[in-house]
């Protein structure tokens, strides 16, 4: 049976995650949230530190934004930060409601997750990695327990890979419609790819990164390309233009 081949392989083989430590919806909530288009790498360091920092969901909604968005530093999309903490400022007033999907900024994947992992629901988050894995299997589950969502996701990100399927090293490829004939369309030629220096969301990084540590505004970008972050991030309630000058929110 599949799902068992791939229960036993996840018992074996799954990395030890901070976050698959834990039911608390608080800390799996913050972990959901630092994983979207983050590598898990880069996450464990900063979910430690956040954890420490603001144990509970209270403790982040009673945190200054200023603080939330400089800790958030090196993340990547801000606005998140800000949707988490308030998130938790209703988890802190009116504790945890049973539709996740009523918290700002929490969608459909994430109110799984959260679901699954810390409330022991059978709903399966289905992220790229899961859904990649279903695709090529051409398996639907009939239940999802959460050790199997952890388990479908942990195959798509170390074996069942969007660029590189190890269907030699895959528990499932015996039953897998897709075993050894995985098709991979070649990437794009870099020049024509925007280099993420050139986008937007790199300058508005910049700038947020810069009156967190309390410097001035970073050198060496255009004038325009600073001026419509700026812009765009007053707008998305980032950053705040005051009689002193630009600053995060208090």
């Amino acid at each position: 049976m599949l799902a068992a081949a791939l229960l036993a392989w996840y018992g074996r083989e799954a990395r030890d995650l901070p976050w698959r430590r834990t039911c608390d919806p608080y800390a799996i909530l913050v972990s959901e949230v630092m994983l979207q288009q983050t590598q898990v790498a880069r996450v464990v360091p900063r979910y430690e530190a956040w954890i420490a920092r603001w144990p509970t969901a209270a403790d982040l909604a009673a945190a200054p934004v200023a603080e939330v968005l400089a800790a958030w530093v090196g993340l990547g999309y801000n606005r998140r930060a800000l949707r988490l903490r308030e998130a938790c400022a209703v988890v802190a007033r009116d504790g945890w409601p049973e539709d996740l999907r009523g918290l700002p900024g929490i969608g459909p994947y994430t109110a799984a997750a959260v679901g699954a992992f810390a409330f022991g629901r059978d709903e399966l988050p289905v992220d790229t990695n899961v859904r990649r894995v279903l695709e090529r299997t051409g398996w639907t589950p009939a239940r999802t327990p959460p050790a199997l969502g952890q388990a479908l996701m942990e195959l798509g990100a170390t074996v069942c890979r969007a660029r590189d399927a190890a269907c030699g090293e895959c528990p499932v490829a015996a039953r897998c419609a897709s075993a050894g004939r995985v098709t991979v369309a070649p990437r794009a030629a870099s020049s024509t790819r925007e280099r993420f220096e050139d986008s937007n969301r790199w300058v508005r990084g910049r700038v947020v990164e810069a009156l967190a540590a309390g410097t001035a505004l970073p050198e060496g970008i255009e004038l325009e390309r600073l001026e419509r972050a700026v812009d765009g991030l007053v707008r998305d309630g980032l950053v705040v233009r005051g009689p002193d000058g630009l600053s995060l929110p208090g």
